[in-house]
């Protein structure tokens, strides 16, 4: 898809279809107002018929005559106190789905001057261009890889979208918004993907396909054997009973000074979870593809990086594995030694994403972070107290919980922050080892933050558990990309100028 911001007046770009926004009272937008005079006054005939009401999201395609465009979509924008960021992205969805697979080739955009409430953070017209190109790559997406019968070729190869200028600033917003995009889609791509073929290897060899295509990208690939010697036992306890061997994966991106500390993001990477030998229930165990959520995210925020080249320096470990039941596998009642040395007793093989993850948290140790951020579809918990709105954060610093929240409400990708108090501790203490793997039904999503908090003493660091966010369950079924905004939205604020 050819992607262009123009900041010639409309009536001089021709087009196959123009979009224009229409509020439901109030005043228009200068590029509404401008398209009207140029079709003689067709949309304010269209809107005083009720044709065309302005409610948000609603959508009228109406073909044209002699004019420098086949047809025009009138876009229904609500009004403007209501005109939120996220009702304004549901307009810009309703949108979407009219023109991908439409019968035009090249779309005009005129949304980018509609008036968005809120701080200059989520309602300038940089913000309003970002949203549009992340919503167009996010909208555009489709995955067919694994049917035989493939869907034919959109016929849309060009959008156009209209700015107030082509300047840098806004360039670079919408582009910006675009490489979000992508990287959602990576992220679902490889969340989408079965796990007969997703698995850990196969996600390392992602990685390294990924520094080969970006050259701003070091990927470092560590097998059981190292991972033996390092003395993480806590991770290879989950493997032990599968035929495909655990990886840990390391990618590096250097774009800030030498001597400034990483941001370092650690990912869940179970490429298929049965539970182990606490088996899960046979119904919808297939969507456990999609416990490799965490790891996924991380690839995306990763490949957005690479695109856009900010001034920071991140580092991203994935801690992949794949969880399976076997003469091999580990028993309930087993007891580990971590990379850090804490003992564990492993009362339910279905709480391993903590074990592998616990293990990631001390080797990160190594880079000297600035901060660590770790995601994980950890809990179902999780889904029980917060649904599938918002992802669970805890951490132990609250100026980095602050800036992840403030991140997340740019970007639409928000999180609600839950308590990691020393109350919560004691539900971890084992008779036998240092602490046990589960905390019991009260609070899990907290207790099994709790537990990764004792391998995260040494740095800031914030747990998020994606468990409710990273995948749509139902006719909607498929990886959602989150949180990869949000993480972007985070690493750019913190970058250097």
């Amino acid at each position: 898809m050819n992607f262009t911001l123009s900041s010639k007046p409309i009536s001089d770009t021709k087009a196959d279809c123009l979009v224009v926004a229409l509020p439901e009272k109030g005043d228009w937008p200068a590029s509404t107002t401008q398209a009207n005079e140029a079709l003689g006054g067709l949309i304010k005939t269209l809107q005083k018929n009720g044709d065309a009401t302005g409610k948000n999201a609603t959508t009228l395609l109406v073909p044209l005559e002699g004019q420098p465009w086949a047809r025009l979509l009138v876009v229904g924008t609500g009004t403007d106190k209501d005109r939120s960021p996220a009702n304004y992205r549901k307009a810009l969805i309703a949108m979407a789905g009219q023109i991908k697979d439409g019968p035009s080739k090249h779309v005009l955009i005129a949304l980018g001057d509609t008036l968005v409430t809120g701080d200059d953070a989520t309602s300038s017209e940089a913000a309003r261009l970002n949203l549009i190109g992340r919503t167009l790559e996010e909208q555009f997406y489709r995955f067919s890889e694994f049917k035989s019968e493939k869907p034919s070729d959109r016929k849309l190869g060009k959008v156009t979208l209209a700015a107030s200028s082509a300047g840098k600033a806004l360039k670079d917003a919408f582009n910006l918004g675009l490489a979000t995009g992508r990287g959602m889609n990576f992220t679902r791509d490889l969340g989408n993907t079965p796990p007969n073929v997703c698995h850990p290897t196969w996600l390392a060899e992602q990685a390294e396909k990924l520094a080969k295509d970006n050259d701003v990208i070091k990927t470092e690939v560590l097998d059981e054997k190292q991972m033996k010697k390092l003395g993480m036992h806590s991770l290879l306890s989950v493997s032990a009973g599968s035929a495909q061997p655990a990886k840990l994966i390391v990618m590096e991106y250097r774009g800030g000074k030498a001597k400034d500390k990483p941001y370092v993001l650690v990912g869940k990477g179970i490429t298929f979870d049965t539970g182990g030998i606490s088996l899960k229930p046979g119904e919808g165990m297939d969507e456990m593809k999609y416990d490799m959520g965490g790891a996924a995210a991380v690839f995306g925020a990763m490949k957005t990086i690479a695109e856009t080249k900010p001034k920071i320096n991140v580092v991203a470990v994935i801690a992949a594995a794949e969880n399976m039941p076997s003469g091999t596998a580990t028993r309930p009642g087993d007891i580990v030694t971590s990379m850090s040395g804490q003992t564990i007793e492993i009362l339910n093989t279905d709480a391993e994403g903590r074990l592998v993850l616990c293990d990631a948290l001390t080797y990160v140790k190594k880079f000297d972070p600035e901060v660590v951020v770790d995601m994980a579809t950890l809990t179902g918990a999780c889904i029980i107290a917060l649904g599938s709105h918002a992802t669970g954060l805890l951490s132990n610093n609250d100026d980095l919980a602050n800036d992840l929240l403030a991140a997340g409400e740019r970007a639409g990708d928000r999180a609600w922050r839950l308590p990691l108090w020393d109350e919560y501790q004691s539900q971890l203490d084992s008779n036998f080892a240092d602490m046990q793997n589960i905390g019991g039904r009260p609070a899990g999503t907290i207790t099994a933050a709790c537990f990764l908090s004792r391998f995260t003493k040494d740095y800031r660091w914030a747990h998020l558990d994606i468990a409710g966010t990273a995948w749509n369950s139902g006719k909607a079924k498929g990886s959602t990309g989150r949180p990869v905004p949000m993480l972007v939205d985070y690493l750019m604020s913190h970058a250097g100028k």
